[in-house]
């Protein structure tokens, strides 16, 4: 939990699991993954784990203190996609932001594919798409993972994001069609790997292009504000225009375990139709 977060581009973070398992380049120099030794070596109960993927339900609540609006980064120190992360579980947290909508959700991750996958469920579930307020983005660090991001535009929401950070290598020509706000920074640590102006410049310009908002965080260093966030003397802190919405969903009464036999029963049908 963190309110008044350090992250500039968001206002509190809430960590309804901890820890990950690295799956590409840009998970090198986990900062997660450092902080979660830290606090195990503290004492703090919750990373008694260290960084083992861990579900935490006594935190799953979590939004429904904050009385204030707050834009949320949902779990700055795990995956809620990741791959031992069970549908009824990641049903459990989206039923508190459906239900606390006064907050903007920012669910953030690398496991592009079970987003998708999600979303399809969740559309078949509800019967509607995954509401404005809850915004879905996916990590691309370099060209090789831009695959992510026609994921995220298949994935069945509205309000769509790119966290592009680390940035440790050009992503090249970036197709931004569907895409409401792209994050980028550059990499911090003792063993952080130096980002390029010409790699942020590439972004921003198709940022402009293609009417995208665009949010420069860090030029990255020993520190995260080692380097500041001013690029040809100006700081870029746009943030999505996110319209007003009728929460038709808050209402649905639901059992999270209803919604995980439902999606085990499809996956199991898209199994068989895949082994026909």
């Amino acid at each position: 939990m963190a309110v008044g977060s350090q992250i500039e581009w968001t206002e509190a973070t809430w960590n309804p699991t901890t820890g990950c398992t690295k799956i590409s380049p840009g998970c090198k120099n986990c900062y997660a993954e450092r902080l979660s030794k830290r606090l195990k070596s503290m004492g703090v109960k919750k990373y008694r784990n260290n960084f083992e993927f861990t579900e935490q339900p006594n935190d799953l609540t979590l939004p429904y203190s904050w009385k204030k609006s707050k834009r949320i980064f949902v779990n700055s120190m795990s995956d809620l996609f990741h791959e031992e992360s069970r549908m009824e579980y990641i049903a459990s947290c989206f039923h508190v932001m459906l239900d606390v909508e006064r907050h903007q959700y920012q669910v953030l991750t690398k496991r592009s594919e079970k987003m998708k996958q999600f979303s399809d469920l969740f559309e078949n579930f509800f019967g509607d798409i995954i509401p404005p307020h809850i915004w879905m983005g996916v990590s691309v660090e370099n060209e090789n993972y831009k695959y992510r991001i026609d994921d995220l535009r298949d994935t069945k929401c509205h309000t769509r994001f790119l966290s592009i950070e680390p940035l440790i290598g050009s992503v090249g020509k970036l197709n931004l069609q569907k895409i409401d706000w792209v994050i980028i920074g550059g990499e911090s640590g003792y063993n952080y790997r130096e980002v390029k102006k010409e790699w942020i410049l590439e972004i921003i310009k198709q940022c402009k292009k293609q009417n995208v908002a665009v949010f420069f965080k860090q030029w990255g260093g020993i520190r995260p504000k080692s380097g500041g966030r001013i690029i040809n003397g100006r700081i870029y802190d746009e943030y999505p225009k996110i319209s007003s919405f009728d929460n038709i969903l808050k209402e649905i009464a639901y059992d999270e375990k209803e919604f995980a036999k439902f999606c085990k029963s499809k996956l199991k049908e898209k199994s068989a139709l895949l082994n026909i």
